[in-house]
């Protein structure tokens, strides 16, 4: 992400409302809310390393409300994960799709664990730590 804060996180808005509005079915308003906040912690404060989704020092990123899944399939786009790629955004939501409606953590590089039931996030991240 070498684009300004605000750009980014408008390219975040603009992926999530689009792939949602395409699969005619999602949860828009978490990654259209929590996009500024994303923006800083992917570009200031997160340590990782798109070319090495596994070092093992990298900073976990756990979106615990799996619901808004496409924050974290927006992100992984925009920081130069190999995948989702612009493509795989455009079947968000599809059978077959890696872009499933919670994420799964066996299908994309960077998704740290598969989301969904609220409430269990914290103790993943704690699990994690």
């Amino acid at each position: 992400m070498t684009a300004s804060f605000t750009d980014c996180a408008n390219a975040i808005r603009a992926l999530s409302m689009d792939a949602v509005e395409a699969a005619n079915s999602g949860h828009p308003g978490m990654p259209m809310g929590m996009a500024d906040v994303a923006t800083v912690l992917f570009q200031n404060y997160l340590k990782f390393d798109p070319a090495d989704p596994k070092w093992p020092d990298r900073d976990r990123f756990v979106l615990s409300a799996g619901h808004g899944s496409m924050l974290i399939y927006s992100l992984l786009h925009l920081t130069g994960y190999a995948r989702p790629t612009l493509e795989d955004i455009k079947t968000f939501r599809q059978v077959g799709s890696p872009c499933a409606g919670h994420p799964e953590n066996f299908e994309l590089a960077g998704v740290e664990c598969t989301t969904g039931p609220l409430g269990q996030g914290l103790a993943m991240a704690v699990g994690m730590a």
